[in-house]
C-alpha cells in the first residue's frame, strides 16, 4: 500500500468510516515447466492438434484436469477479469503459430464440476448447447456456467463466481512443442481436494496431490472419458 493510502486508512479507522476494499492484482502461480505429450509419450505437435475438439491432460497436480482446445483462430489477450475474490488480472491470449491453443483448469468455478473416467458434465462446445445462445463455450451441465475460452474463460452465462483458472502455456516454434508452466486466475485446488478426497485417492491410487514433472499426457475427452454428458 502506499504511504498516502496507508495515512487515509489509518484516519478512516480512526473515525470508524469503512472504505472500499482495494483491488489487487492476481498474479501468475508457477510451477514446474511439464512437456504436453500424446498417450504414447511422443511429444505433442501444437499443429497437430485438432480444431474445436476436447483434450484433456493433468497439471500442475496428478489430479487436476485441465482442457487444452484449439479454437481454429487467434485468441487475442483478454479484458480485464476478476477473481470471486476481486483479484483482476487479464489473460495473455493463445498459444502456439497462430495463438489459438488455449489451456484452462476443468474444474468448474461453481460446484467444482470436473471430467472424470466414467462421466464428464464439463466440455467444449463447438455448436450452441439447448437452451443456450452462446456458442464455442465450455458448457458445465451442473448448473448451466459457460466460459469463453477465446477470453480468458470470463463467464458468460450461469452462476459461475469467476472465470476458469487459465493454465498458462510456454511455446517452442522449433519443435512446435507445447509446455505448460503455470497458471492465472482463481485456483480452487484447495477446495477441490476437500470435496472430492475419497475419490480422487481412489482415481489417481493416492497420488492425486503429487506436483507434476516433466511432462503431461494429453488425450482426447472421448478416449479419456466414457460418456459426455449434453445438454
Amino acid at each position: 500500500m502506499h504511504r498516502r493510502d496507508f495515512m487515509v486508512a489509518c484516519a478512516a479507522s480512526a473515525l470508524g468510516v469503512s472504505l472500499p476494499a482495494v483491488a489487487v492484482d492476481a498474479k501468475p502461480q508457477f510451477y514446474s515447466r511439464a512437456r504436453l505429450v500424446e498417450p504414447g509419450g511422443r511429444p505433442l505437435r501444437a499443429r497437430a492438434l485438432a480444431a474445436n475438439r476436447n483434450f484433456i491432460f493433468h497439471y500442475p497436480f496428478s489430479g487436476t484436469p485441465c482442457f487444452l482446445l484449439n479454437l481454429g483462430r487467434p485468441a487475442k489477450p483478454s479484458a480485464q477479469l476478476k477473481t470471486a475474490d476481486e483479484q483482476i488480472y487479464r489473460w495473455p491470449g493463445g498459444a502456439g503459430a497462430d495463438q489459438n491453443i488455449v489451456a484452462y483448469s476443468a474444474i468448474c468455478a461453481h460446484r467444482l464440476t470436473y471430467p472424470t473416467r466414467e462421466i464428464s458434465f464439463i466440455s467444449y462446445r463447438g455448436e450452441k448447447s439447448a437452451g443456450s445462445k452462446f456458442a464455442r463455450v465450455i458448457h458445465c451441465c451442473s448448473e448451466h456456467s459457460q466460459y469463453d475460452p477465446s477470453e480468458g474463460a470470463k463467464v458468460v452465462a450461469g452462476p459461475a463466481p469467476q472465470p476458469l483458472a487459465a493454465i498458462l502455456l510456454d511455446y517452442d516454434p522449433k519443435s512446435d512443442g507445447l509446455y505448460a508452466v503455470g497458471t492465472l486466475g482463481g485456483e480452487l485446488f484447495n477446495e477441490f481436494f476437500t470435496k472430492y478426497e475419497f475419490r480422487l485417492a481412489v482415481d489417481h491410487r493416492g497420488q492425486a496431490r503429487a506436483a507434476v514433472a516433466g511432462s503431461c499426457i494429453v488425450s482426447e475427452l472421448t478416449e479419456y472419458c466414457r460418456q459426455q454428458v449434453k445438454c
